[in-house]
Formats: structure tokens, sequence, C-alpha cells
């Protein structure tokens, strides 16, 4: 590559969205990252559409389109004839072996990068979540075993102010 791309993170990860449980990308702002048309995208995709499963690409519901522009409150993406293509992480790497200039396979590479940090941001907050979890164990053990304590030292407290009265041993008066 002759040069390294200057496209932030945050750019790519905020074009990320969550649709049908996968992770995606909307056709049309790769086409953006890409620097071509979305039309000229989706021809390409359509030319070699036997690279792309429905695990790799889907097209949007009208339902979904709508909800998706809605949760977005943007009309950037207005004037489209049909619902958008929504490429997973595969179907972007797939999208390298379509588009061969040099741009695509240095924002691929970009996008993937991003992917695999959300991946491992997701599996780091798990494994915080299961501490947190076993530290809430802990302490609810220790509460119970705190007021046990407790317990034991009310009842001692009740002895030493209210004692029965012992028997005498030995001689008597």
């Amino acid at each position: 590559m002759s040069k390294e791309l200057s496209i932030p993170d945050e750019i790519i990860a905020n074009k990320i969205f969550l649709v049908r449980n996968k992770k995606v990308m909307l056709d049309s702002d790769l086409a953006d990252l890409y620097q071509v048309e979305t039309k000229r995208l989706n021809e390409q995709v359509k030319r070699n559409i036997n690279r792309f499963p429905e695990d790799f690409m889907f097209q949007l519901t009208k339902e979904e389109w709508a909800n998706l522009k809605s949760q977005n409150a943007t009309s950037s993406w207005g004037g489209r004839r049909s619902e958008p293509f929504m490429f997973t992480e595969y179907g972007v790497l797939m999208l390298s072996s379509v588009l061969n200039s040099e741009r695509a396979i240095a924002v691929n590479i970009r996008i993937i990068r991003v992917f695999t940090k959300i991946r491992e941001m997701l599996s780091d907050n798990l494994s915080l979540k299961l501490e947190i979890e076993a530290i809430k164990q802990k302490l609810t053990n220790h509460s119970k075993n705190i007021e046990l304590v407790f317990n034991y030292l009310d009842e001692l407290i009740d002895k030493k102010e209210n004692p029965t009265p012992r028997p005498q041993i030995g001689y008597k008066k």
C-alpha cells in the first residue's frame, strides 16, 4: 500500500449496526468509505452474487429500513428506490475481492480491524460482567456471615444483661 488511510476508527465504528443479531454495515456507508457510488458497489456485488451468501450480505425489509432510519434520526439515506444491502464482517472481507482498488483494500483492512476491536471489547465486557457477578456472590456470602456474627453478639449481650442465677456449689449458709 502506498499510503496509510486516515479514517478514524470511531467513524467506522459508528457505521456498524446490529441488525438481525449481526454486526453489519450499510452498502451506502461502505460506498462512502470506498469513495465509489452505492450504485457501482451494488453492481459489482450483483455481478459476483455467488460470493455473497445470506451470512455475508442480506437486504433489509421495508420495516427494518424504516426502523434503522428512525433510530439514527437522519435523512441522509433518502432517495433510495429499494431497501439497502447490509454486509456482515465476512461480506466486507469478500468486497475486497470484488472491488479491486488500493483504496478498497486499505478500507477493508481498517474495517476488519474495527470489527475485531469491537469483538474484543465485547468479550472483555463479558469477562468483566462475570467477575462482577463473582464479587457480588462473595459479598452476599459475606453479608450473611456478618449477619450471623451480629446475631451471636446479640445473644452474648442478652446473656450478659440477663444472667441466669447459678446454683451454689459447696457449703450452704
